[in-house]
């Protein structure tokens, strides 16, 4: 322990200069213009792994963005960890609403900020330097593997195929992932469960174009108008999602495990203060924890359509557009669910105006086991870097990719992440402490450690 320790302490300023030169890079993967700034990124954690150690390290292309793999092979009859990451970032996107520009990182008050500073720059970082870290102290104890893509903020669409085609070279014990959070920087946490999606486009369209609304007003439909009646269907009085069948796969917790899932230390006076809003508003009959990590959603991220120029046009839009996302539990389905979405939707379309439903991207639903070797692994480390036991949480998000680990390679995840919930991923002024990155490298080579010792 006190080898990591004095490690960190001695390169820790060139840790942050490193991860602050990642963060200048742009790679928003949603974004064409950005091709070649993913790219650069990708060649940039390929580096830094050939630095720290690794072997084998290349850029593997992908009809979209690349995926960097490097290994470290020591011996084959020890465990093996798969690595898993990603280097692309959501678009940053409002502007305006950021403190500092998006791509000139700063520290501010212990806070690293810069869109993909948390998510996930800053934590699959960490994995590099803890592997640096064990490289240059001799004490690697087992195999491991590094899978970093770059396509992660927009499904993951090249991964599945690229993980079937090298399964050789993917076998491993247990995928290791950093892109999750903690309760708080003194109640650690691990994620055993993370909810899928299903995340759709819907275009609306009325006339065969832009109409003068004095001249058209109230005769012809209004896409926009329609658009918003029929999201608001979507759900009743009580928050409960409208869908036919919606819910008809969905797993509902014990009232034993309801309990222990309402454990977890939760202020919801915090956390209404924390956002600046005077009530929380869900699914009735269930605590915030429960609608954020149990529970199924549907959320309107985006609407559009008609004039939002600057003064006034008065126009009647041809067309009308919405990004909506379904949060999915164990043991809904994408595929059923977007259909699903799908036929309703254009079930209750009036004659007036057309619909289309473009499906994007989705993930399936997961829970990991807490009787595994890993997550067994993954707690003792973070009670020895804590001093507290962590406690197993359910995550509002997804990762698509952990569903995918278990059907292509047969592998299990454990999600051991730094995060906060606070650190305004995909929001301006995302962050992410200082606090967090160096223990996340603190604690990184003793899951290694104890996973290696209780696989003997």
């Amino acid at each position: 322990m006190e080898h990591i320790k004095q490690y960190i302490e001695e390169n820790k300023d060139r840790f942050l200069a490193e991860l602050m030169d990642m963060l200048r890079i742009p790679s928003v993967s949603a974004d064409s213009k950005h091709k070649e700034d993913v790219q650069r990124n990708a060649e940039f954690v390929k580096n830094s792994l050939i630095a720290a150690g690794a072997d084998n390290v290349e850029v593997c292309p992908t009809p979209g963005h690349p995926i960097v793999y490097g290994e470290k092979i020591i011996d084959l009859a020890l465990p093996t960890i798969i690595v898993y990451g990603h280097y692309d970032v959501q678009p940053a996107d409002p502007l305006e609403l950021w403190d500092s520009p998006p791509f000139e990182p700063v520290i501010k008050n212990g806070l690293i900020v810069a869109r993909g500073s948390c998510d996930d720059k800053g934590q699959m970082f960490m994995h590099v330097k803890a592997f640096e870290l064990m490289m240059k102290t001799n004490s690697l104890p087992c195999n491991v593997k590094f899978m970093i893509e770059g396509e992660e903020e927009v499904g993951s669409s090249n991964l599945g195929t690229w993980i079937h085609d090298n399964k050789e070279r993917l076998k491993g014990d247990i995928i290791l992932i950093s892109d999750t959070s903690i309760i708080a920087n003194d109640i650690p946490s691990i994620d055993v469960g993370l909810r899928g999606l299903s995340y759709v486009e819907v275009e609306v369209t009325g006339p065969n174009r832009d109409l003068h609304s004095g001249v058209y007003g109230g005769a012809v439909a209004n896409p926009i108008t329609i658009l918003c009646e029929m999201i608001a269907k979507t759900k009743d009085e009580n928050n409960h999602i409208t869908i036919p069948g919606f819910y008809d796969d969905v797993v509902a917790l014990t009232d034993a495990e309801r309990a222990d899932l309402n454990r977890a230390p939760f202020s919801l006076d915090e956390y209404k203060k924390d956002l600046n809003v005077e009530e929380v508003h869900g699914e009735t009959g269930y605590t915030t924890l429960e609608r954020t990590g149990t529970r199924p959603t549907f959320e309107l991220n985006g609407i559009w359509g008609g004039y939002i120029g600057e003064g006034a046009k008065t126009v009647l839009p041809s067309k009308a557009y919405a990004k909506i996302s379904m949060r999915l539990v164990p043991n809904q389905t994408t595929d059923k669910i977007t259909e699903l979405f799908t036929k309703h939707f254009e079930s209750i379309t009036p004659k007036s105006v057309k619909v289309k439903v473009t499906p994007h991207h989705g993930g399936e639903p997961v829970v990991t086991p807490t009787d595994s070797l890993a997550f067994k692994a993954a707690s003792m480390a973070m009670e020895t870097t804590f001093g507290k036991k962590p406690i197993p949480t359910r995550g509002g998000g997804s990762i698509p990719i952990v569903a995918l680990f278990e059907k292509e390679l047969g592998l299990k995840s454990v999600l051991m992440g730094f995060g906060l919930d606070s650190d305004l991923i995909h929001s301006p002024n995302e962050h992410y402490g200082i606090f967090n990155f160096l223990k996340g490298i603190e604690t990184i080579p003793l899951f290694y450690k104890n996973f290696t010792e209780m696989s003997k």
